[in-house]
């Protein structure tokens, strides 16, 4: 079986990302959304009339995705933002811009994250911070600042990328494996402290998924993580984008605090 979907096949499920339910006119952040699955899922909400503020630590593909997906036309709008997610003050700036342009942010996808992939000795404190910063620290930061204007508004929906390897072992990436679980419990846990304020806290756990970061993975890893995974190929970034706006949107009004695998069968077996 194909490793991917042909390319008019995902053509496909981009333009099936703009049927989402009740996002048109919401004010939406999306971390880590220069490329990959954050760039898949800002496109989503553009196309179901959101406004989004498009953020990423890099500054210049940033405003390059921002400028391609608003020549495309769609319904919503989009801004850039260079935010670092480990740091408290750029997310306030974040936030900012999210007001002025589109007002209270009442949608949230924290998706930056970092892969390491050092195992439990022979991993370094460095490292060991690097990628928890970024996974597990940037998710905290983001909803603890975004929430204030969810209860302002009066509602909100929180989506957080965790991964399967949250749900399970592989023998290495030991802090991508912490962080990431963390990631799912922290989504659970703000979802019980939020639900009676009507704001959703969900999270997307997504197996392979061909990515500027996955690409970077050694061969033979993907290899047998394709051959692992009972539907044999990788996820689109966009098969993982419908799975967000699904939690995001009022299709999902009664959804909290789960998390959704979109692994093509791995964890399954």
């Amino acid at each position: 079986r194909p490793a991917q979907l042909p390319h008019d096949e995902q053509a496909v499920q981009q333009e099936r990302l703009g049927g989402a339910v009740g996002l048109a006119g919401r004010c939406a952040l999306v971390t880590g959304a220069a490329g990959g699955i954050g760039r898949a899922v800002v496109t989503g909400l553009v196309s179901a009339g959101a406004g989004v503020v498009l953020g990423d630590l890099d500054r210049d593909r940033c405003a390059a995705a921002a400028a391609e997906i608003e020549a495309a036309g769609l319904p919503g709008r989009v801004v850039p933002a260079e935010v670092d997610v480990t740091d408290p003050n750029a997310w306030s700036k974040f936030a900012r811009t999210a007001r002025r342009h589109f007002g209270y942010p009442t949608l949230l996808v924290n998706n930056a994250g970092v892969l390491g992939r050092q195992g439990l000795e022979t991993i370094t404190a460095d490292e060991w911070d690097r990628v928890v910063n970024v996974s597990q620290r940037g998710t905290w930061l983001g909803m603890q600042t975004v929430v204030p204007s969810m209860h302002l508004a009066g509602r909100g929906a929180i989506v957080n990328v965790s991964s399967v390897f949250g749900q399970i072992g592989s023998g290495a990436a030991f802090a991508y494996h912490g962080a990431k679980g963390a990631v799912a419990a922290m989504t659970r846990a703000a979802a019980v402290e939020l639900a009676r304020a009507g704001i959703r806290v969900n999270a997307v756990s997504p197996g392979m998924v061909r990515t500027p970061m996955t690409t970077g993975l050694p061969e033979q890893f993907v290899t047998d993580f394709v051959a692992a995974t009972p539907m044999r190929r990788m996820a689109t970034p966009y098969e993982i984008a419908a799975a967000v706006l699904f939690l995001l949107s009022d299709d999902a009004s009664f959804v909290t605090g789960t998390d959704l695998i979109v692994d093509g069968g791995y964890a399954a077996r």
